[in-house]
């Protein structure tokens, strides 16, 4: 916008008017001069006042006028054209998205080491690692039902840094629409990151799909990628519905050899499990000097709802075993309304050196009720002969590692 002055003539009007009679007062001196200081003193107020107009555009720019206060000829405006939608070949999974899984199970961008590569502390940190992912997410036992095989292959590009999977077909679905077939796709995650998922097409009424689409994973090292577990999930699609499950398979990827070429597997699917019980971080550590032994449950998290107002009111319950027999129990307070209770609860049991490796904890997560019988959430087992691969490797630990605290996570297993 820009203010003009405004040229009247209201002045010189005045001057016209107002000169005649003035003049024979004055004298022809002032007369021959009242003239300038007549203009000068009418036209000085007005000369202030100026009128606010809006600055025209430049010549050529789009015509925009939203109060209207001038017209001239409109210069039609042209949008940029759009920009042709990005084609992606291939489908991908970047690395900026990748996030290293840490020693105590959580997702973290950051996670560094403070050992070099290349030490012993660095690879038993990645065993130990993987071994507690392959206990967290996969059942060894055979599965409850027939729901099919899958068959894939896998393949390592290690100068780029690239997995590549082919899932190929599938066999003996079970059928989950009413004409006797199912439609199957398969959904693809690199646990424990969940929120990035590819899926393959949709093959239309069939228990025998045929899908030969590959994936590939970028930017992940070999090192990265043996702390992953590969995960294949095989669902129905309903147009109208929420779609069905119909089977899963865990692979952890640092059981395979990216060495060999080919490397194709046919895996039986596992039904879906729908009784997971929650997840438990706890510490052992053993004194032998004076025959300690000292567990702790830090936390628990994603337990399983027992109320009606979908939370449970856990509390920890621990007994001491001598072969099949209970020696002693201690409990801890109840954390109420949570699903992911932090407890840092700590028992101490008098334990032999030379009975160390005959005794189990079982280690229960109850829900509290205030009316009725309290009800068992999950439990595990530690001891030589624990209830799963972590348990077993978190004994051994303790007792190679004396005087030394060993943390790591267990699954609860349904009691």
């Amino acid at each position: 916008m820009s203010y003009i002055p405004s040229f009247s003539l209201f002045p010189f009007c005045l001057f016209l008017v107002y000169t005649p009679k003035i003049t024979p007062f004055c004298g022809p001196f002032v007369s021959s001069r009242i003239t300038p200081l007549m203009l000068y003193i009418f036209h000085f107020p007005f000369s202030l006042c100026r009128v606010h107009t809006p600055s025209l555009p430049p010549f050529g720019a789009p015509y925009y006028n939203p109060h209207h206060v001038y017209t001239s000829p409109r210069v039609p405006f042209y949008p940029p054209p759009h920009s042709p939608p990005r084609l992606t070949p291939r489908r991908t999974v970047p690395a900026y998205i990748v996030k290293t899984f840490s020693v105590d199970g959580f997702l973290q961008d950051d996670d560094r080491s403070h050992t070099s590569p290349g030490s012993e502390d660095n690879k038993s940190q990645n065993v130990n690692r993987s071994l507690s992912l392959v206990d967290m997410y996969i059942d060894t036992s055979e599965p409850t039902e027939n729901v099919g095989q899958i068959q894939f292959s896998m393949e390592y590009n290690f100068n780029e840094m690239t997995l590549i999977l082919r899932i190929m077909q599938a066999k003996e679905l079970p059928a989950k629409d009413l004409s006797g077939t199912s439609d199957p796709y398969v959904r693809v995650t690199l646990l424990p990151d969940k929120k990035h998922k590819l899926e393959t097409k949709i093959k239309r009424r069939t228990l025998h799909p045929k899908w030969h689409e590959t994936f590939y994973f970028e930017g992940f090292p070999i090192q990265k990628l043996q702390s992953r577990v590969l995960h294949l999930h095989v669902f129905d699609y309903d147009r109208f519905s929420r779609d069905d499950s119909i089977g899963e398979v865990h692979i952890p990827l640092c059981q395979v050899d990216f060495s060999e070429k080919n490397n194709t597997f046919w895996k039986a699917l596992h039904p879906l499990e729908k009784n997971k019980c929650g997840e438990i971080l706890t510490s052992l550590m053993y004194q032998p000097s004076t025959s300690q032994l000292t567990l702790t449950v830090i936390k628990c998290r994603n337990l399983k709802a027992k109320d009606i107002n979908g939370k449970s009111d856990p509390y920890v319950k621990v007994w001491l075993y001598f072969g099949e027999k209970r020696i002693e129990k201690k409990k801890s307070e109840v954390q109420f309304c949570t699903l992911n209770p932090e407890f840092h609860f700590s028992v101490m049991f008098e334990v032999p050196w030379e009975r160390i490796r005959e005794c189990q904890l079982n280690v229960t997560i109850m829900d509290h009720d205030k009316v009725g019988r309290n009800e068992a959430i999950g439990k595990i087992m530690l001891g030589k002969a624990g209830s799963g691969t972590s348990e077993t490797k978190h004994w051994s630990d303790m007792i190679t590692k004396p005087r030394q605290t060993v943390v790591m996570w267990h699954r609860l297993k349904p009691e």
